[in-house]
């Protein structure tokens, strides 16, 4: 399947691909696909869990064979996997792994990052001396960055000793430290690469794959990272490749379009396939060949008139235990380990109805804080008082710890036979497994089947199915697919009782929470009321604020240290007539400013604004603030003008 051609008559065409066909237990997963992959393409690749994404990324690389189909690959590209379960030398150490090419400038590094371990000064002067004579110092700064920027700092323990986050990253750093080294041109293969990095690395890994010439085919739920890193999106649905171009948010837009036509198409099916069915029950058996021709045609708009599109919009009126007057009431709440503090004197009253995203890095207690609401953690002092009523529903990252053998139908059943609805109806198992994009042939498949993402979305599933009335979520949307997400959005949406998420995925956040818990660490905990972008952009104006004022006390100091000389002329300027107007004029405009950014925060943090309406009111917020900053300057100068009179 596997045919290498010559770069010259490729120039800058990486891989063709032509009537690409897979099946999985006579499932056909994609057919008769093609595509071709130029330098500089920048490709997200969307569809729901268990379509074949790893799949076609596996055959690309050459791990796995299609049943059919051509791939031409130029000589020229080597291919760098990073795979969703990462496979590593278990017994060798992080640093070996990592650097496991046997190149000069590969082995120069891994030397000299051994060595910086180590602090042996000998290694390190030898190191120093390769990495000289071969001028890959501003790779090594390169290498450095990586490193530092996912938190790998332990160099020298053994692979197998590390939790699945920590493995996740250290794959990462492998493919990106691989890709800078690679002379040929490549093609990264990058699976959930922002599984398991926090705010701050996932910013950075979308800064990084933005500035670097790589082309890449990116599987990942992350939906602002897929629009800020990619250029084009591909989607594989119902064993069909489609294409579009310019990023996430073109490709929702060019979907809906292409739902609606398709939708119109399958209706207009349906109305020509009733007066079809009529004929085809009224004709004999012995057939004409005209009529025989007719019958045919009969088959080709049976098909097209059964195709479903897939509705990720759910209304469902759930059943919930009543949530009494008091929920949960946190009272000076003490809890550490050994170096580090999570909670310290924390008071919190929860009320009816919140919805919190809890946000902060890797290893700051979130997990723990969570643990500790359920009282599944003991705490080291203070008082934790949970409501009569509460019913807890709490999805972990473990995934199902469960029986394999057994079908997706009979481990729902076995929790409940129907979920009820406020209305006084119920849905069955069946229905409900449909819902959440469990096809009807998909109910019957059995657990050691389903890919990973749909076991996490079953797991994800009968938790929702036990009518919880307060929710916990951690890390939810973690190996999920984008479909997936949806769905899960508009049913939490719906959602009437508590939730808290912990999440690193920011368009989730921003459409399912109106509260943020920041945790950033020993025991700090910051409370902001609104979404993460309202959050963010917080923060950026706090920092500006910060920066400018320090820019302003630094001018006044060097004006002190350096007075100007003093004249006759100028020892008492006072304000010119222009000058009071001016100053009377931003005394007044100045509070209208500041009502307006105000009203516009408060907006944003209103629950379900549509995306777009978001990114219009961040960006008037934005203008506002450039405005306001730009005129207490100005004030400022008047005014001490006016002080020194």
């Amino acid at each position: 399947f596997f045919c290498k051609i010559d770069s010259y008559l490729c120039s800058m065409h990486l891989l063709s691909v032509e009537n690409l066909s897979l099946s999985y237990s006579e499932k056909p997963l994609f057919k008769n696909i093609s595509f071709n992959i130029n330098e500089g393409d920048k490709i997200g690749l969307i569809a729901q869990n268990g379509i074949g994404k790893s799949s076609l990324l596996k055959i690309i690389e050459g791990k796995e064979q299609p049943d059919s189909g051509n791939i031409w690959i130029n000589k020229e590209v080597v291919i760098i996997h990073l795979q969703q379960d990462p496979v590593f030398e278990e017994d060798k150490s992080v640093i070996e792994n990592i650097f496991l090419i046997n190149t000069p400038i590969f082995n120069a590094l891994k030397n000299y990052e051994a060595a910086q371990v180590t602090q042996n000064e000998t290694e390190i002067t030898l190191a120093i001396e390769q990495i000289d004579s071969l001028q890959a110092w501003d790779i090594e700064s390169t290498v450095h960055q990586i490193l530092t920027k996912l938190n790998i700092d332990k160099l020298d323990l053994p692979i197998k000793t590390l939790s699945g986050g920590q493995r996740k990253r250290v794959s990462l750093a492998k493919v990106l430290i691989e890709s800078k080294l690679e002379k040929h041109h490549q093609l990264l293969l990058l699976d959930e690469p922002t599984n398991h990095l926090d705010f701050d690395m996932i910013e950075w890994l979308e800064e990084y794959l933005q500035k670097e010439k790589i082309s890449m085919i990116l599987v990942t739920h992350d939906r602002y990272f897929l629009d800020e890193v990619t250029n084009k999106i591909w989607e594989l649905q119902k064993s069909e490749m489609y294409f579009y171009g310019n990023g996430y948010e073109n490709y929702i837009e060019t979907k809906i379009a292409r739902d609606e036509s398709l939708q119109s198409s399958i209706s207009k099916a349906k109305n020509q396939y009733r007066s079809e069915l009529e004929w085809m029950r009224k004709q004999p058996k012995a057939r004409t060949t005209k009529s025989k021709s007719r019958q045919d045609n009969f088959y080709k708009i049976q098909t097209e008139a059964s195709q479903k599109i897939l509705d990720t919009q759910i209304e469902l009126q759930v059943k919930m235990t009543r949530l009494g007057g008091k929920i949960i009431e946190l009272k000076k709440v003490y809890k550490s380990y050994p170096n580090n503090i999570i909670l310290k004197g924390f008071d919190y009253t929860f009320s009816k109805g919140e919805r919190i995203g809890i946000i902060g890095n890797n290893g700051v207690g979130k997990s723990t804080f969570i643990k500790v609401l359920q009282q599944v953690e003991p705490i080291d002092s203070g008082k934790i008082n949970i409501g009569e009523t509460l019913v807890f529903g709490y999805y972990t990252q473990d995934g199902l710890k469960i029986n394999q053998n057994i079908r997706v139908i009979e481990y729902v059943k076995n929790i409940a036979e129907n979920f009820q609805l406020a209305n006084g109806g119920t849905l069955s198992a069946a229905q409900f497994l449909e819902l959440f994009l469990f096809s009807p042939e998909k109910q019957y498949t059995y657990l050691e089947s389903l890919s990973g993402g749909e076991k996490k979305r079953l797991l994800l599933l009968t938790i929702l199915f036990r009518n919880p009335n307060f929710l916990i979520l951690d890390e939810p949307t973690n190996d999920l697919d984008i479909p997936t997400l949806q769905v899960l959005e508009n049913f939490l949406n719906e959602f009437k009782g508590c939730l808290i998420i912990i999440s690193h995925d920011r368009f989730f956040l921003n459409k399912v929470v109106d509260h943020i818990f920041i945790f950033k660490g020993q025991g700090i905990i910051q409370d902001f009321s609104g979404n993460y972008d309202a959050y963010k952009f917080a923060e950026i104006e706090n920092t500006k604020k910060i920066k400018d004022i320090s820019n302003i006390h630094a001018q006044k100091n060097e004006e002190i240290k350096n007075p100007e000389p003093s004249t006759k002329n100028n020892e008492k300027r006072k304000l010119s007539y222009k000058e009071q107007l001016e100053l009377e004029k931003l005394n007044l405009e100045l509070p209208i400013l500041e009502k307006e950014k105000e009203t516009i925060l408060s907006t944003l943090q209103v629950e379900n604004t549509p995306y777009n309406k978001i990114l219009e009111l961040t960006e008037q917020v934005k203008k506002i603030s450039e405005k306001i900053d730009l005129y207490e300057f100005r004030w400022l100068e008047l005014n001490e003008l006016k002080n020194n009179l």
